[in-house]
């Protein structure tokens, strides 16, 4: 066993784990932070994407040894408290889910895209959630959902 250490939504983290335990395990399993989703154990659904040090990560590729001393944001850390984030707004308005499996992996995904770019073109809306399976929306209203968070957040920053 390892003794692993880093921060999680914020907060520092040890947690033992084999060697060869994936990311995804150490945080479903250990931590107990269960909205990051196991889908494909592949890495090809997104399911399990989360934030390693602001890059979107998908966890069911990662060894949690790896991510030993880094900053770890899961979909339970985009939330400030009580409010939601405004992707999490975006996507119940805009209807950006249906069954909410993909859901997490996609919001994490749009997340990193949001930090790096306030105002992205479909295009690179598109391109950001490539590696995102969804089998029940057709990607529409999850690409308005992600259009419309970031207009609020752009409108948040201009307060």
């Amino acid at each position: 066993m390892a003794t692993l250490r880093f921060h999680v939504n914020g907060r520092a983290a040890q947690v033992q784990a084999e060697p060869n335990e994936l990311l995804v395990d150490v945080i479903r399993g250990q931590l107990a932070l269960t909205g990051t989703h196991i889908g494909c154990d592949t890495g090809q659904c997104g399911a399990c994407t989360v934030l390693v040090d602001g890059r979107a990560t998908r966890s069911c590729t990662l060894l949690g040894v790896q991510a030993e001393g880094c900053q770890i944001t899961t979909v339970e850390g985009l939330a400030q408290g009580d409010q939601p984030h405004a992707l999490q707004r975006a996507f119940t308005t805009c209807h950006g889910l249906q069954c909410g499996y993909c859901t997490p992996g996609m919001l994490m995904s749009a997340a990193a895209l949001l930090r790096e770019n306030r105002d992205p073109s479909e295009a690179e809306i598109v391109d950001a959630l490539e590696g995102n399976l969804c089998r029940c929306t057709g990607y529409v209203n999850i690409v308005a959902s992600v259009q419309e968070a970031a207009r609020l957040l752009r409108a948040e920053a201009s307060r």
